[in-house]
């Protein structure tokens, strides 16, 4: 299994898929920031993957820190931007343990410690992203797009989107403001 960084979209997928099957390694399944290879590669072949996926934009990720904490986000990525019409709320506690087998409580300190914010941080960061997304939409009412992402009301919505970008939700709609690519949230 290699474990990599910055897969957050299915075109990720794609992209990392071709650029192992280019320098030889056998897929067997691409997951968002895993891969299941069908043998394991020698020391070059890793090499020679990591090599390719820089130049693309990804990172193969080797330490076992570094495997996790990149575990971390791309479950909050996948929960939060490809979980389809279900309903935002979500224990994140018990989701990421469960995900992962690990206790949140060092979950929650590893990625502290190395990110500089809390995982409930970026699970924010990564919310108010999808907010910016469905309200560039401009299919959903504000409320639908608070119910959907899992905010408690719009009130709460638009106080948690204000603190963090300064403006309510309904002038970001108004100057069809801008996102951030996922891999650069937190």
């Amino acid at each position: 299994m290699l474990t990599i960084r910055n897969m957050v979209c299915d075109r990720c997928r794609a992209a990392v898929e071709r650029v192992l099957t280019h320098v030889g390694l056998a897929v067997n399944h691409v997951d968002l920031g895993e891969v299941e290879l069908k043998r394991a590669p020698d020391a070059a072949q890793l090499e020679a993957a990591r090599i390719a996926l820089h130049a693309d934009g990804f990172e193969l990720v080797d330490d076992h820190e570094a495997v996790t904490i990149n575990r971390i986000k791309t479950a909050i990525v996948q929960l939060v931007h490809h979980n389809g019409d279900a309903d935002g709320r979500v224990n994140l506690s018990q989701h990421l343990s469960e995900l992962l087998h690990k206790e949140y409580s060092g979950l929650s300190a590893l990625f502290s410690q190395v990110e500089g914010i809390t995982i409930e941080q970026y699970f924010l960061l990564q919310r108010l992203e999808r907010v910016k997304e469905l309200i560039k939409y401009g299919e959903l009412t504000m409320s639908e797009i608070a119910h959907r992402t899992g905010f408690s009301s719009l009130a709460h919505l638009s106080a948690q989107f204000k603190k963090l970008t300064g403006m309510t939700p309904t002038a970001f709609r108004a100057m069809g403001g801008g996102r951030l690519p996922l891999d650069q949230v937190g």
